[in-house]
């Protein structure tokens, strides 16, 4: 049985998430200048070729968006500079504001929760904070309601206070593990 996902013929016995997560790790590979990831993906996530493809597929129509979505996420983010903002994170809310405004196959209320899951996959506590409030924000700017940026604001500080403590132990763990510290 087929179902229309993304604008493609989805496998029934894919789940959506783990589509979602291909398309993910399809964009962050290519933002770290990886080269083809697809047998690498086939093997990691245990899924088909055909898998990887409809989640490259989707990759490219997010990737044809991303200046745009970008200059959304920056004009949103303005207490924490886009710059700043780490790949995992980056691509998370591409994807998710990618769903949001041209998915019309994933209402946006699940395109934000499923950016929140996998940003408790792969970031942290205070990441997954940042992209909620960054999504709900731009959730809210295009469906007209009243923007409130004061909560990106707190998850920027709490991120920003989450990268400083990390920086701080970082060494210390280095030295418990025999590993050198990177300079």
């Amino acid at each position: 049985m087929l179902s229309l996902l993304y604008g493609v013929a989805a496998v029934s016995s894919l789940p959506h998430q783990k589509l979602r997560e291909i398309v993910f790790l399809c964009l962050f590979s290519k933002d770290l200048g990886g080269e083809d990831t697809t047998k690498l993906l086939m093997e990691t996530l245990n899924v088909a070729r055909r898998h990887i493809a409809m989640g490259e597929e989707k990759a490219a129509k997010v990737r044809e968006k991303r200046d745009e979505l970008d200059q959304l996420i920056a004009e949103t983010s303005t207490s924490y500079a886009f710059e700043r903002i780490q790949w995992i994170e980056r691509n998370i809310l591409r994807l998710g504001l990618f769903e949001i405004l041209y998915d019309q196959d994933v209402p946006p209320k699940v395109a934000i929760a499923e950016a929140l899951r996998l940003c408790r996959k792969f970031g942290t506590s205070a990441s997954t904070a940042f992209v909620n409030a960054v999504l709900d924000a731009l959730y809210k700017r295009n469906t007209g309601e009243k923007v409130d940026l004061r909560p990106v604001g707190q998850a920027s500080d709490a991120l920003a206070a989450s990268e400083t403590l990390i920086e701080k132990i970082a060494p210390t763990l280095h030295e418990t593990s025999g590993e050198p510290a990177s300079q």
